[in-house]
């Protein structure tokens, strides 16, 4: 396969993971986001799925968007293994010859997506957080997403690629946190094919399930022949275990901590989680709170963390930086809580109260307590 000659390449493909028999619901949202791109593109999106007896979720795939879907069914596929599942998708894309190939940043897409780029010899860019074709929707979000002024962002068209100008207008421009979160860099892959890249799981939006594209759909079923000495693993045994995280994709409700709790971090954990107990949701927390040790990596929210869209998040004591902004910004309904009334969270607010949070939280706890009682 000659992954230089850009033009062979059509198509816009999700790696659909599923486990047990059930997609993941970072899947969901890649054919969304797959299905922009490829009416971008003007092209097809096509779904692939890997696995043992998985032929009933061909519906749901197609449903969210997917012209096509792409089945290969073998019992050494029914366990996540790094050799199989890299020989079997590389044996699909060098077939069928995708301009785009998008897989969740699970567990399993970051092991999957490098050791098929590297088999590919094609860019990865790893854990974006957003993803754009068109030029005109791409400046629009730097306007909104960046400190760039309007002439430069305006004037977005070409880069130099060894040593000659290229117009990207139409590449894939991926965006993923860099240098510890403190960046946002937008990276290309103009000169292989197909462009690659592992997505943050809730960053994009879910579509809607649509039965007639459902029955429209093409479906392929491949068949392919692993060698046994590409399977280098045998998994004997899957084990289980259950360790207790804070769901804050799922969350409808979460309150959020910053470093406004710094002068009592245990009353203000105790103010957070019951006002978040009140609420029916969840404590969350920004990079300064997990970075302190108040709090553990799985309730941190922003650019570096999870990306969530509850109907509402509290912020108590959070200034509201860039990172942190970008991960919650999208939820329905934001009420911040700082003392200073120039901090940056209270330009995605909804609702502002300026104060100390010790003072205010309480007189929320006993608002919505009694708002409950009344019902």
């Amino acid at each position: 396969m000659d992954n230089t000659n850009l033009a062979a390449f059509q198509g816009v493909w999700v790696f659909c993971e599923q486990r047990e028999g059930k997609l993941t619901p970072c899947v969901l949202e890649l054919l969304n986001e797959g299905r922009k791109l490829a009416d971008q593109l003007g092209t097809k999106l096509s779904g692939l799925l890997l696995g043992d007896g998985v032929q009933g979720l061909k519906d749901e795939i197609a449903g969210r968007g997917a012209d096509q879907v792409i089945i290969v069914e073998d019992p050494a596929l029914a366990v996540y293994t790094t050799d199989a599942y890299t020989y079997v998708i590389n044996a699909m894309v060098e077939k069928y010859q995708p301009e785009i190939l998008l897989i969740g940043a699970t567990n399993i897409g970051r092991d999957l997506g490098p050791r098929c780029a590297a088999r590919l010899h094609t860019g990865l860019c790893a854990d974006c957080t957003h993803l754009d074709v068109d030029m005109d929707q791409y400046r629009e979000f730097l306007r909104t997403n960046s400190v760039l002024d309007g002439e430069r962002i305006d004037n977005v068209k070409t880069v130099t690629v060894m040593g000659e100008k290229k117009d990207v207008s139409m590449e894939l421009k991926m965006t993923r946190p860099a240098f510890g979160g403190n960046l946002m860099a937008s990276i290309i892959c103009p000169r292989f094919r197909p462009v690659m890249a592992t997505v943050r799981p809730g960053v994009l939006k879910k579509g809607v399930h649509d039965e007639a594209k459902a029955a429209a759909a093409e479906v392929i079923c491949e068949k392919v022949e692993i060698p046994a000495d590409v399977m280098r693993v045998e998994v004997k045994e899957v084990v289980k275990a259950a360790k207790q995280l804070v769901d804050l994709i799922g969350a409808e409700y979460i309150v959020s901590i910053g470093r406004g709790i710094a002068s009592d971090i245990e009353k203000g954990k105790a103010l957070a989680e019951e006002l978040a107990g009140v609420l029916g949701g969840v404590v969350g927390g920004s990079r300064v709170a997990v970075d302190s040790g108040w709090l553990s990596a799985d309730h941190q929210v922003g650019q570096t963390g999870k990306t969530v869209r509850p109907k509402v998040y509290v912020a108590l004591g959070i200034s509201g930086a860039i990172q942190h902004k970008i991960g919650m910004s999208d939820s329905e309904c934001i009420i911040a809580v700082n003392k200073d009334p120039r901090a940056p969270i209270f330009e995605v607010a909804d609702y502002g109260i300026t104060g100390d949070l010790f003072q205010v939280t309480p007189l929320l706890i006993e608002a919505i307590k009694a708002q409950k009682a009344a019902q």
